[in-house]
């Protein structure tokens, strides 16, 4: 089952709404950190991940996003890893994931259900 994201918006004070479905992707990254430049490569990534999933690996990202979100991080990251050091994968889960992954061991992860306080 898909799991809705609704946008609201008010336009001459009437109130359409549509929804956008979130799909979970995995991204996995090695970046060659031999150079200073290949450190903070990695660096890069990883704070790119970081605005737009939870880190569940020191190199593993989900992150929970629609397609537009999908598409910036995507060009995020394409635009900063080195193609002949590193590599970089993505895992399309879809918006069904949940049946799809087990975890077992240390680290908690969250839902993108659960709420988020900032």
């Amino acid at each position: 089952m898909k799991k809705p994201f609704t946008f609201e918006f008010f336009l001459y004070s009437s109130t359409p709404t549509f929804q956008v479905y979130l799909m979970m992707v995995l991204v996995s990254y090695d970046v060659s950190t031999l150079t200073k430049a290949g450190r903070r490569r990695l660096r890069r990534i990883a704070k790119h991940c970081v605005d737009f999933g939870q880190r569940v690996q020191y190199s593993v990202f989900e992150c929970d996003v629609d397609p537009g979100q999908w598409e910036k991080l995507k060009s995020r990251l394409l635009k900063v890893y080195e193609p002949k050091e590193d590599s970089l994968r993505f895992y399309y889960l879809g918006s069904n994931w949940e049946h799809k992954v087990e975890h077992f061991g240390i680290g908690s992860t969250r839902s993108s259900k659960d709420a988020i306080i900032v």
